[in-house]
């Protein structure tokens, strides 16, 4: 599996073709892969090109770390793939706090990342969760505000970064 290639089941219009699972240990260097790009090329607003900030956040961004965390009990890694390619990887805990949600450059603006959200959501209210929360970056923030996320805390740097808005948003089980 690798990133995001045209025809890997995204429509020009959105989503529609992607599939969203559970990450297997096997599934870590794709997933790995999406996670170090993102993070390096559509987070430049929060890591500014700054060696020590992207290399801080990208240190635990490693295969054997992401294959943990796909087998990690409390705790559900999903993908989303559009034929057999990686398109987004988002995490979320037993107790609602979703942890990871990256979209492969390529495949930004294009549904995925909301897609994933929803999945993530879902599988928080599976876990008895009426309550999602997150750290969004300054890159998302916008995003998860336009999902209903509100902001839930005084702001607070990650890995050197100069913020990090603590967000929370009442989640339901839809019928």
């Amino acid at each position: 599996m690798g990133g995001f290639r045209p025809g890997d089941g995204l429509s020009a219009t959105g989503a529609a073709n992607v599939a969203i699972r559970d990450a297997a240990p096997d599934d870590a260097v794709a997933a790995c892969r999406v996670l170090r790009e993102s993070i390096s090329c559509l987070c430049v607003a929060d890591h500014r090109n700054d060696p020590a900030i992207l290399n801080a956040w990208l240190a635990n961004k490693t295969p054997e770390i992401v294959a943990a965390w796909a087998a990690q009990k409390g705790n559900s890694l999903l993908l989303a793939v559009g034929g057999d390619a990686v398109l987004a990887v988002g995490s979320v805990t037993d107790a609602g706090e979703i942890t990871l949600n990256y979209v492969a450059p390529a495949a930004r603006f294009r549904g995925v990342s909301r897609a994933l959200l929803r999945a993530l959501e879902a599988r928080a209210v599976e876990r008895g969760n009426k309550r999602c929360t997150l750290t969004s970056t300054e890159t998302a923030h916008r995003f998860y505000q336009s999902a209903g996320y509100v902001d839930d805390g005084v702001p607070t740097g990650k890995f050197g970064t100069s913020s990090g808005y603590p967000m929370s948003k009442q989640v339901v089980a839809s019928r």
